[in-house]
This record gives C-alpha cells, structure tokens and sequence, in this order.
C-alpha cells in the first residue's frame, strides 16, 4: 500500500517564537516543519502529521532556546512499491520520455516503456504517437502504470513502464474507464 500511517516517537524542538502557542499546537506546528514534504528512507515522502498521541515533559538545554519535547505521533506517508500498478496524470512529455504524477511526486517512463509499438515524439503538439497503432499520448492523459524502479535515496526517481497488458493511457484500455468517467460519460448524455 502506498498511503500509509505510521506512529512514530521522536523528539522535536519548539522554538521559543511558538511560546505564546498551545503546547500542542506549538508541538504540531514544529513537527510538521521537521517531517512534512520531507522524503525518508525508510517512510516515503511525509505528507502530515495527523496525531499528537503524547508529549513528554519539555526540556531546556543550555546555549539552545528550544523547548525540547519527546513526542508520539501520526504521521501519513506515501512510499511507491516496487511492481504496484499506479494511476496518474501526464504532466510532461519530453523526447525521451513522459513524466507522471502519481501521488505527491512525478514518475518517469522512458520512451521506449510507453507502448508495444515504435514511438516518435511530435514537438510540435508535445505528444508520442505510435506508429503502427496510431496511439497518442499528450499532457492531461490518464494513465495506468506499474512501478518498476523506486530510487529514493540519492534523485527521489520512480521509474515506471505501461509496456504490459492492461496497461497504458485508460483510453486505449477496453473498460478501463474509472467510476467518475463512466459517471460524467452518462450525465454528459
């Protein structure tokens, strides 16, 4: 699963400008700039702190004007699985690949993991299309995608191919319309 809560303990320092703060809101604000937006490792990328299940009693080091808290927390988080099948929007089409948003950050699909066919790149509409299917690709496109590459340590990469059966931009995939899309593709009748 790529969505996920986790309960940590951790230790984070208030600065005293947050004084004037609840406690908890002041502990609240001060991990949300320690965790959120941040990748780890060994979580994904940090999206919130959801829970502040305990604090402990605040010290004061000397020379440090923090209060410093032991905290238990919530936190949720997104970590891309190797081999899990993902959905997303084509945000960018380059010559030598499509980028996707899936989730809270872009996967990359080179060119040659687009699609079972020769595929040239039109910089004039910013679009791949296929040679013999005639298939096109273009920024806006949804797509179903499976994840065959998770690098978060050194460039945060995901590399992604649709070179498999069921996958590729939903319109080329016989019922792969979403619930929504069959929902707007009735009302629109």
């Amino acid at each position: 699963m790529m969505y996920q809560i986790l309960e940590i303990r951790d230790s984070v320092a208030v600065p005293a400008t947050k004084f004037s703060l609840d406690v908890e809101e002041s502990v609240k604000e001060s991990l949300g700039e320690k965790y959120e937006g941040k990748i780890k490792l060994d979580t994904g990328v940090c999206l919130a702190v959801t829970e502040i299940a305990d604090i402990g009693e605040g010290k004061i080091l000397p020379g440090d004007p923090s209060a410093h808290y032991s905290v238990k927390f919530k936190i949720l988080t997104w970590m891309p699985k190797n081999q899990e099948i993902v959905e997303g929007e084509v945000v960018d089409i380059t010559e030598w690949g499509v980028f996707v948003r899936i989730g809270p950050i872009d996967g990359l699909i080179h060119i040659s993991q687009v699609m079972d066919d020769y595929v040239s790149y039109d910089d004039k509409n910013a679009q791949l299309i296929g040679k013999e299917s005639k298939r096109v690709l273009k920024v806006k496109d949804k797509v179903r995608a499976r994840i065959i590459s998770v690098s978060l340590k050194e460039q945060n990469k995901v590399g992604l191919t649709m070179r498999q059966p069921f996958l590729g931009n939903t319109k080329w995939i016989k019922g792969a319309e979403t619930p929504v899309e069959k929902d707007d593709k009735k009302n629109s009748k």
